[in-house]
């Protein structure tokens, strides 16, 4: 069994990612830890755990950290909908995370896997931040961590050259690229270019006619039709799922070695992942950047789970 750690601002993106750990024999999910991001923690904990219910999972679900390390949290109900699930009316309420506070969890799961824990990260880098920030000596007993965030190449989706998760916090971002952590980045260029559903691909998956075929679907809608206006996009796409997939099946995505660091400014400054491609810094590179995806090894894995 391979054990992971999956720290979430649970939207409807991640919700599906979730679903991809949640569904794979092999994968022992430690915990899930949620941070603020997509939508408010309090949201995120209610959509983490009504999903994990929904898989029949029992995976302890934890609350994090309400807002970055140094800024206001910005959200963003206008690209999942007010609860982050598509405004569809599932029951996210009533739910309770068990306790204890994500970076705690973060710290303990890691030091009692060393060396034996993938780490898959779909939101802000506020929780993660904050472990090492307590503990640094944690990067290296950690395995692979997966980051959903940045741009590998291309232009961003909340300014022209950032990403939202690394964009929302990114002095947290910041602390954990330049931690040691060994980091395998999928960033939203690899997203909308092998993970975009047009409404016959998503019908497709639909109709597979499992409860979770038409829910991972369905909680798309508000994203849909943000994507479609805003992003250009022929139908929604999935960057939390995409990344999933790749840290389930190493043959998802390709990579090359990179410098990669993090601007904390402010306006077109903050929050942009600089790959150093052709190493003019002279920087020791830090990353592994996803510069290209197996579509249909992703839509297989995506297909599976939800049968």
């Amino acid at each position: 069994m391979r054990k992971f750690i999956i720290d979430t601002d649970t939207a409807s993106d991640d919700a599906v990612a979730l679903v991809l750990a949640l569904r794979q024999p092999d994968i022992d999910v430690k915990a899930i830890t949620v941070v603020a991001g997509n939508v408010p923690l309090a949201q995120g904990l209610q959509n983490a755990l009504y999903t994990a219910e929904l898989c029949d999972a029992s995976v302890p679900v934890y609350a994090g950290c309400a807002k970055p390390l140094l800024r206001e949290l910005e959200t963003a109900e206008a690209v999942h909908g007010e609860d982050g699930m598509g405004d569809i009316g599932l029951p996210l309420c009533g739910r309770e995370p068990a306790p204890g506070h994500a970076a705690d969890v973060l710290r303990q799961a890691i030091k009692s896997n060393a060396g034996d824990i993938t780490l898959v990260t779909l939101g802000p880098l506020t929780n993660v931040a904050l472990a090492l920030l307590r503990e640094p000596e944690l990067a290296a007993k950690v395995s692979r961590c997966f980051i959903m965030g940045g741009i590998g190449t291309g232009h961003g989706n909340v300014t022209p050259t950032a990403e939202f998760n690394i964009w929302v916090d990114p002095e947290a971002a910041k602390i954990v690229y330049e931690s040691g952590l060994p980091i395998s980045m999928v960033g939203w260029d690899i997203s909308w270019q092998y993970a975009t559903f047009d409404a016959d691909q998503a019908d497709e998956i639909r109709r597979i006619g499992t409860p979770l075929a038409e829910f991972v679907i369905d909680i798309q809608k508000t994203l849909t039709e943000f994507s479609m206006r805003e992003n250009a996009l022929a139908g929604f796409d999935l960057p939390d799922p995409i990344t999933m997939a790749a840290a389930i099946d190493p043959s998802v995505c390709r990579y090359k070695r990179y410098r990669v660091d993090v601007t904390t400014g402010e306006g077109l400054a903050r929050g942009i992942t600089v790959v150093d491609r052709l190493a003019v810094t002279g920087r020791e590179p830090n990353v592994d950047v996803a510069v290209s995806a197996d579509r249909q090894a992703f839509v297989k894995l995506l297909k599976r789970s939800v049968s």
